[in-house]
């Protein structure tokens, strides 16, 4: 099961902010294990999901459970693939898991949304970076012709570039061997799985 990540405990990280320093992109930053969160409302470009729409979503994917198998014990967060694949359903959108073993020069990414990649991260306290890896939920976006990483732990948006510099990120990240990548896409386009290159040789 996948998991989201860093825990900031200082008082800045307790306050959720957004950051606009690259033009009108939407950036919001991490607070708690809100990474999720973070990552579908940077996906989206607009503040769509709370920690307490993330909750209602597990409780409804998990009603009859005491501890909810879809969050952390801890109430931080930590949400899980199934509750930002349910929250993406409920704007009418889909989540397509993306096969590694596919080179990304077969995705058709003028079909995809948006990215949510699960990658290892390091856990801090504070300031302090510890040498412990957790997983960790980032979003990457296209905005007025440029991709972005929104990473919630990054000060600001990060440009990417075009797609030629997409493909090459996504091939660094997914070569971790942890890593993984959802694509959200419009539903028509999970259905007829134009997210992928019609020249590309299903598996």
């Amino acid at each position: 099961m996948l998991s989201d990540s860093n825990i900031f405990v200082t008082r800045n990280h307790l306050i959720s902010s957004i950051s606009m320093s690259e033009g009108d992109v939407f950036h919001e930053k991490q607070r708690l294990e809100l990474c999720a969160i973070h990552a579908l409302n940077n996906v989206l470009q607009e503040r769509v999901f709370t920690k307490e729409t993330a909750d209602d979503i597990c409780k409804r994917l998990a009603p009859q459970c005491v501890v909810n198998p879809h969050r952390s014990v801890l109430g931080t967060g930590n949400y899980d693939v199934n509750v930002i694949m349910a929250a993406l359903q409920s704007r009418e959108l889909a989540s397509v898991w993306w096969d590694k073993r596919r080179s990304v020069e077969s995705l058709c990414v003028s079909k995809v949304q948006g990215f949510i990649l699960n990658v290892p991260s390091r856990v801090s306290l504070g300031i302090v970076s510890l040498p412990l890896r957790r997983r960790h939920w980032l979003a990457v976006r296209q905005v007025d012709g440029q991709y972005y990483n929104l990473d919630s732990k990054l000060k600001s948006p990060l440009c990417i570039g075009g797609e030629a510099e997409l493909r090459s990120f996504l091939s660094e990240q997914l070569s971790q061997d942890v890593a993984e990548m959802l694509l959200v896409v419009q539903r028509e386009v999970e259905e007829d799985g134009s997210w992928l290159n019609s020249d590309s040789p299903k598996k």
